[in-house]
């Protein structure tokens, strides 16, 4: 029984899914997979279907009917998770935007510290503007855009994110057993911006490690401008609502 599950939402992925799968798999540490598809038609489930019988007990995979949403996927990996023993969860596209390899430095950054006593990070965020700016095959447009979203994020907010927008995690079980799941309302790019800020609100430890981002060479991007507007707007409204919640922990 491995501890850590990798959580990969997909739509329309079929050029990367088995790739994506086999690489993780043969990744020193052990990781579960698990594959959340929302009704892909290009038959991406049915593809994992049949890498199931290669990888019994250890790939899993949630089947939705039509486009719900990153977050929403995100939301149901979590809880799927935490119904079982996973100790370290992870976020991560199916696309080699984010690099499998990078899984292990995730991990290692959230786990405890015996050596100096230092805790371990309870958020681990794969991060392309810690030191710099790495991004791969992205167009200037794009790179620009993302790095000045990150940047409005940190002045409406004040948190101390350099990649706000990041969508490759490790969470550590306890901060989704802290956080209200269900009070996580957006479903694009501002998913990943709300889930960051409330894990700082509740006042857990966040780390960014540093990594190299490459932009997908099969299969097409899911990105669009209404994502763009529902993190621009989505910001503000998320800062506003949080002068009236509580953000005690409770477990």
């Amino acid at each position: 029984m491995s501890d850590s599950l990798v959580i990969i939402p997909t739509y329309n992925e079929k050029e990367n899914i088995e790739k994506i799968i086999r690489k993780v798999f043969s990744l020193a540490q052990s990781f579960h997979v698990l594959i959340i598809d929302d009704g892909s038609p290009d038959g991406t489930a049915n593809i994992v279907k049949q890498l199931q019988n290669e990888y019994d007990g250890h790939l899993f995979l949630e089947e939705r009917t039509g486009k719900q949403g990153l977050g929403t996927a995100y939301i149901h990996g979590f809880k799927w998770a935490l119904k079982r023993a996973y100790a370290y969860i992870f976020e991560m596209d199916a696309d080699f935007s984010h690099n499998p390899d990078d899984l292990l430095r995730l991990r290692e950054a959230c786990l405890p510290k015996t050596e100096n006593g230092e805790p371990g990070a309870d958020l681990a965020i794969g991060s392309r503007y810690v030191k710099g700016v790495n991004v791969v095959n992205w167009p200037m447009g794009r790179v620009l855009m993302s790095y000045f979203a990150s940047m409005y994020v940190r002045t409406i907010t004040r948190i101390n994110i350099q990649d706000a927008t990041a969508g490759f995690k490790c969470y550590r079980r306890i901060v989704l057993e802290t956080i209200p799941l269900n009070k996580i309302k957006f479903v694009g790019y501002a998913f990943q911006i709300e889930m960051k800020y409330t894990v700082i609100k509740y006042g857990f430890k966040v780390i960014e490690v540093p990594i190299i981002f490459t932009d997908r060479t099969e299969g097409t991007s899911k990105m669009s401008t209404g994502i763009f507007r529902e993190a621009f707007m989505g910001v503000i409204q998320m800062k506003v609502n949080s002068w009236f919640r509580n953000y005690d922990r409770k477990k």
